[in-house]
């Protein structure tokens, strides 16, 4: 169906979105940092990208208001699903461009949720 690109720091993490992406239906690509995020958003033109924040180098919110500035990606739809919940994390990521926020931890059925909101 559609690509799924997970940026995510941990190992745990990527692979707990991985499989919830696969059991979707749709096939995912992982990143480990924000630098690595924009080169594959660039390279694989994914339907949806869910991006960690914090990230060694580049943090997710710097790499989702890179992805939303620059034309190739600017309508690639972008989740943050990050431990930072307070209003001030959620008001910066819908700032930097963020189409929507999950914290952590998540149960899987959220995730499943954005899939089918994000994608046909």
């Amino acid at each position: 169906m559609s690509t799924v690109l997970i940026v995510d720091d941990s190992r745990t993490e990527r692979e707990l979105l991985g499989k919830v992406v696969s059991a979707a239906g749709h096939t995912p690509v992982f990143a480990v940092s924000g630098e690595e995020g924009l080169t594959k958003a660039k390279a694989v033109k994914p339907a949806l990208v869910l991006m960690d924040v914090v990230m060694p180098g580049m943090d997710g919110f710097n790499a989702c208001r890179r992805l939303k500035k620059e034309a190739e990606t600017a309508a690639i739809p972008v989740v943050i699903i990050t431990s930072k919940g307070t209003e001030s994390d959620l008001f910066w990521g819908r700032k930097q461009g963020a189409d929507d926020y999950v914290v952590k931890p998540f149960a899987p059925d959220r995730i499943k949720q954005i899939l089918k909101k994000f994608l046909p």
